[in-house]
């Protein structure tokens, strides 16, 4: 009889915690549904197949050999101490309201960017939230002298989003800013998200890999490919990662987004390149998931491959999500590069870029910071 009872007990308890997660997995959090003529245009992609987006090249989450259980074990409990600064991080504050005339470029950590041509605002991937996860203070970002908030933005021109993950689409960070936004570019399916947050249809441009988007003011957005994944629930691949070309009157820059390193950089140098400036992620890698994160010997043969004259490094600087020193990416990647003799530029969060003036060099503001 009492085994009865506790069967009863256990069964009504895990029936609870499924009802309570299903409750909870329906929160605006977790972005839209894909459905409708949506679905419908996903479905035509050549970049769709078996029921997910699919990458260029064979792309395993984790390298063979390696097991989920043990990257996980290994991110909980393995160095810890050395992955956060234990001071806050020198972070330069800019009135980002009056900026000056002149094209730049700021980046406000990890992979959260402003770019300002010709009088135009764009803001790529912005997180300014206190979480970089769906579960709450499990993901904070690191101690900084000056956090940038969405009220800190003027009115945006355009959004870009390379991806649907927490740490480059943050839920709270896209109402603060709704307002400000004119339009948003994203790949395919991420418009869902937006569409459940408020934002008209006609503020939403979905692309796939190669397609373009032109604005008015002869500005021309080209989605190319990532080697990467996409999912803000348990199904991956519903919508499609990307990294983004940016045409204009006067520059042509490559924005990338999350991506391991594949002979889709090459294709695109080739179709699009020379590019004056591309902005590369460099962090949060791991030989366990080389292949949707590159690896630090990796990103020279990108700016090699992109035929880029100049290229600087995010997605660092503000969250933990890998298990290395916290400023390894950027000492490693200097490092290379000046034995390369590649360009790099390396400013501080909040720090103006000026793109007209791209070889001005830049401290190295990690060093001695612990």
């Amino acid at each position: 009889m009492k085994i009865g009872k506790y069967l009863i007990v256990i069964l009504a308890s895990v029936t609870i915690l499924i009802v309570m997660g299903n409750v909870y997995l329906t929160r605006p959090l977790f972005g839209g549904n894909i459905a409708g003529e949506r679905l419908e245009r996903i479905k035509k992609s050549p970049n769709f197949r078996n029921t997910q987006f699919q990458n260029l090249e064979h792309t395993p989450s984790l390298k063979e050999g390696e097991s989920f259980v043990g990257a996980m074990y290994a991110f909980m409990f393995k160095d810890r101490a050395i992955r956060s600064p234990k001071r806050p991080l020198p972070v330069v504050q800019q009135d980002l309201k009056n900026l000056p005339s002149d094209d730049l470029m700021i980046w406000f950590g990890h992979s959260s960017y402003l770019l300002q041509i010709d009088g135009k605002i764009i803001v790529v991937d912005p997180v300014f939230s206190d979480n970089a996860s769906p579960v709450p203070g499990s993901n904070k970002p690191f101690p900084l002298s000056y956090t940038y908030q969405a009220s800190d933005f003027p009115a945006i021109d355009m959004l870009l989003i390379s991806h649907d993950h927490y740490d480059h689409l943050d839920y709270k960070t896209i109402l603060q800013l709704r307002a400000q936004i004119k339009h948003v570019v994203c790949g395919l399916g991420v418009g869902a998200h937006f569409e459940r947050w408020g934002f008209a249809a006609n503020q939403i441009t979905e692309l796939d890999w190669f397609d373009e988007a032109r604005t008015e003011d002869d500005f021309t957005v080209i989605a190319t490919p990532a080697r990467h994944f996409s999912g803000r629930k348990f199904k991956r691949n519903t919508t499609l990662w990307t990294s983004f070309v940016l045409k204009t009157a006067t520059y042509n820059l490559f924005l990338g987004g999350d991506s391991g390193y594949g002979k889709h950089f090459k294709t695109i140098g080739d179709k699009y390149g020379p590019f004056d400036l591309a902005i590369l992620e460099n962090g949060q890698y791991n030989e366990t998931w080389r292949y949707i994160h590159s690896m630090p010997d990796e990103l020279l043969k990108e700016v090699v491959d992109l035929q880029a004259k100049h290229f600087l490094p995010v997605h660092s600087g503000k969250f933990a999500l890998a298990l290395h020193d916290w400023k390894e990416p950027l000492s490693i990647v200097s490092r290379y590069a000046a034995e390369a003799n590649i360009p790099v530029l390396t400013p501080k969060m909040g720090e103006i870029v000026y793109l007209k003036q791209l070889d001005k060099p830049y401290e190295k503001w990690w060093e001695g910071l612990q």
